[in-house]
């Protein structure tokens, strides 16, 4: 992990946009899962590289933040914009203890999140969903629809 801290920044964090490819190099040497050809910007923030999957297409935004330390799936075509907030990690507030409890995160094929939005542990985001910018989302998002607010909420059919 240490590792991991210190190459991300120095070896992708200054490259520009089109170095794309060399940033996914670095990702697959740490272990992220990539098929086909995804984008993740220069200044995304991914805790552990190991449980990251990125599918052909899908998109990192600029200073979106994976906080990967349960498995998060991005899938084809799906954009997380910029500085969204992906928390595969919580608490156990029911136990003494406040144990760290981990959770998959999926973004479906052809999802949009817009900027700053905040996805908890556990949550499924379906296909061809889109998530209003500044949205908390607490519970999964089924395909095919419209979701924003604090608690995110389904609008509307897409």
């Amino acid at each position: 992990m240490l590792l991991w801290q210190i190459c991300w920044p120095l070896f992708c964090g200054w490259t520009p946009k089109p170095a794309n490819s060399w940033r996914l190099l670095w990702l697959r040497i740490f272990g992220a899962r990539i098929n086909g050809v995804p984008f993740v910007h220069q200044r995304a923030r991914i805790a552990l590289p190991w449980n990251l999957t990125l599918h052909d297409r899908s998109c990192l935004g600029d200073r979106a933040n994976a906080y990967s330390l349960g498995a998060i799936e991005i899938g084809a075509r799906a954009t997380v914009a910029q500085e969204t907030y992906l928390s595969t990690g919580s608490h156990d507030f029911t136990q003494a203890a406040i144990p760290l409890v981990t959770a998959k995160i999926t973004i479906g094929e052809d999802a949009f999140l817009g900027a700053r939005v905040f996805v908890m542990p556990g949550v499924t985001v379906g296909p061809r969903s889109v998530i209003g910018a500044c949205s908390v989302v607490t519970k999964d998002i089924p395909p095919d629809v419209f979701a924003a607010g604090n608690p995110c909420r389904i609008l509307r059919a897409r």
